[in-house]
């Protein structure tokens, strides 16, 4: 990916999967392997045995990464799904909704 389209503390909507039409914010962007996390989206359940680190044992809830293909930033003015492009205003590289037409604060 050449220049991030999604960054950290982006509200996103997402596109498919169980989460379909949920909205977040991004907690976390791992762009080598393409994925990022969403604040309560994609809630995996691991069962944890009893240790002594952890004696009561039980089940940990986490977020799971996405891909980002599954993600797409929500617009501004009204919340929908929208792409990202870059513009340049004052000398500045900016993000721009495509729907829009708005910046997007990042």
């Amino acid at each position: 990916m050449s220049a991030a389209k999604i960054k950290k503390g982006d509200k996103v909507v997402i596109l498919s999967g169980k989460d379909k039409g949920r909205s977040g914010n991004v907690v976390r962007v791992m762009p080598k392997d393409g994925k990022l996390v969403v604040e309560g989206v994609n809630i995996a359940a691991r069962h944890r045995k009893a240790s002594q680190t952890n004696p009561q044992g039980g089940i940990d809830r986490f977020e799971a990464p996405l891909h980002i293909s599954k993600v797409a930033i929500a617009d501004p003015k009204d919340g929908k799904p929208t792409r990202v492009r870059f513009e340049e205003k004052d000398g500045k590289k900016v993000r721009v909704a495509v729907k829009s037409g708005e910046t997007i604060d990042g």
